[in-house]
């Protein structure tokens, strides 16, 4: 921070009191621990839609860490973005992180607890860095068509969390949604010559259409957008306030972390604990009864928000054909379409005379859903998760830290794999009760561990490790390594991993 003589010239756009302290910084918080269940089959448990380039060659999550680029406002951004994930996903969420360029904190929930605990142990995370900060609390999955009118609304509401309020950005509605919550807008603030700033005075859960539309119509009601503007000091009061098992649960988890390398580990004990609770119910519905601690202010945004919950929200992000349909990913043929949403995973798909629908394929997975029922896609993920569990984790190919593998064929007692190892990486020394494995060298040059032994191995070269044998993959080179594996055995499921060595932590 500059000394006082030198600071810029402050970008205040209200008329209201600007606290001397500032020493302040303002912190990009992400919460990125969502599960976008309604955009199956692309998102899944191991890799959830804020990790999924959606919108172009970017995912969500690196699209919002991104998002405050440019930031102006009385206080210093802060150079190191906070961001909140769980642990099953911190070795992809590092790596999309690293290719922004950012610097970056990573919090590791051990389990979900949803956003209530995630900002709180964020806000302990601000503390113990700065003192205290500023904190833009944003999901990772949520679109934006306009970054210069966000910027100006969190700069409004940066000036007021300063102030001691919890601010939260609500979505000036443009048509009668039934999938969003709403916030009841208050009184005008006044004091700062924008009417439309008002007091909070309630949210409410995802109406019917009549009531939505009256909700519209009303003028005193937005889309609650789940971003969320406070001081690291005054969101600790107020959870501990509302919702004190929250808050002690999180401080003892904080308290008892673990540094470990770019990862911060919250302690698992201690945040389990912990009720699971949004930031709505957990505190923001509460806080006018305890105004001593902080109120709730509303500033209004248009900025082309979107939450991406649904496959039709997307389709109206995205940009349409004359008839008002949109192709992505992989070669998609419309013939006498209209307002037909399709998502390739790479194969071609044709669309003949289809209307409204929304067609989703994958390697192993084809959704087709009229448009007007995409918000039921829960239903049939519920039933998918019943009957074919697989299909709700994981896609064919899986990312690893080392890289990935595409399971390309699978039949009784065999699976055959092709795996990627990145230059410099390698796989943790490791044992099967179930399975042997065969390895075939097609690109690159791998260095195989198996029980004494260790060589080097070439393209078109061979090797196989039996069951209950001790083995490592190490990639030495300066391309990746690329074999393709054979698996024979009783049981082939991945938990059927002994791991001696690790270099990515991993148990």
């Amino acid at each position: 921070m500059t000394e006082s003589s030198e600071l810029p010239v402050v970008h205040n756009p209200l008329s209201i009191d600007v606290p001397s302290d500032v020493s302040l910084k303002v912190h990009s918080v992400i919460l990125a621990g969502g599960s976008g269940t309604r955009l199956w089959p692309v998102s899944r448990k191991e890799c959830p839609k804020q990790l999924i380039a959606l919108m172009g060659e970017e995912s969500l999550l690196q699209s919002t860490v991104q998002r405050l680029d440019g930031f102006k406002s009385h206080y210093e951004l802060a150079s190191q973005t906070i961001v909140v994930c769980n642990e099953e996903h911190r070795f992809t969420t590092a790596e999309q992180l690293r290719a922004t360029g950012k610097t970056y904190s990573l919090v590791l929930e051990p389990v979900a607890r949803n956003t209530a605990p995630a900002l709180t142990a964020a806000a302990f995370s601000v503390i113990a860095a700065d003192g205290d900060g500023i904190m833009v609390a944003m999901p990772a999955d949520h679109a934006f068509r306009d970054v210069a009118s966000f910027q100006s609304a969190v700069g409004v509401g940066v000036l007021h969390a300063a102030n001691g309020h919890l601010v939260t950005l609500g979505v000036v509605p443009t048509s009668p949604e039934t999938g969003y919550g709403y916030i009841r807008l208050g009184q005008p603030l006044g004091a700062d010559g924008r009417a439309d700033i008002r007091w909070l005075d309630g949210f409410v859960e995802k109406p019917s259409s009549d009531v939505a539309k009256r909700y519209v119509e009303s003028n005193e009601y937005c889309w609650n957008s789940g971003i969320f503007i406070v001081r690291a000091s005054v969101w600790l009061k107020a959870v501990k306030q509302c919702q004190p098992e929250i808050y002690k649960a999180c401080e003892v988890a904080h308290a008892r972390g673990i540094s470990d390398g770019i990862f911060f580990r919250l302690n698992y004990d201690a945040f389990s604990s912990s009720p699971s609770d949004s930031i709505d119910y957990s505190v923001m519905e509460k806080i006018g009864k305890h105004e001593s601690v902080c109120r709730g202010v509303v500033v209004p945004i248009e900025a082309g928000w979107s939450d991406l919950g649904s496959w039709d929200s997307l389709w109206q992000l995205m940009p349409k054909d004359k008839d008002k349909n949109v192709g992505q990913g992989g070669p998609v043929m419309f013939e006498g379409a209209t307002s037909t949403f399709v998502h390739s995973g790479g194969r071609f798909v044709a669309c003949v005379g289809t209307r409204d629908l929304v067609v989703v394929e994958t390697d192993d997975a084809i959704l087709v859903a009229d448009k007007a029922s995409v918000q039921d896609v829960k239903k049939i993920v519920g039933r998918v998760q019943g009957e074919h569990s697989g299909l709700m984790v994981n896609h064919r190919k899986v990312h690893r830290p080392w890289g990935y593998y595409d399971s390309i064929d699978k039949g009784d007692r065999f699976q055959v794999k092709r795996i990627v190892v990145n230059p410099g990486a390698k796989l943790s020394l490791q044992m099967h009760h179930h399975r042997a494995e065969h390895w075939i060298v097609v690109r690159g040059t791998a260095h195989v561990t198996r029980g004494d032994e260790s060589f080097m191995m070439s393209e078109n070269e061979s090797t196989y490790i039996p069951l209950g044998v001790r083995h490592r993959l190490e990639n030495p080179g300066r391309i990746p390594l690329e074999i393709i594996e054979v698996q024979s055995g009783s049981y082939l499921g991945e938990d059927d991993i002994v791991r001696f060595d690790d270099t990515y932590g991993r148990g």
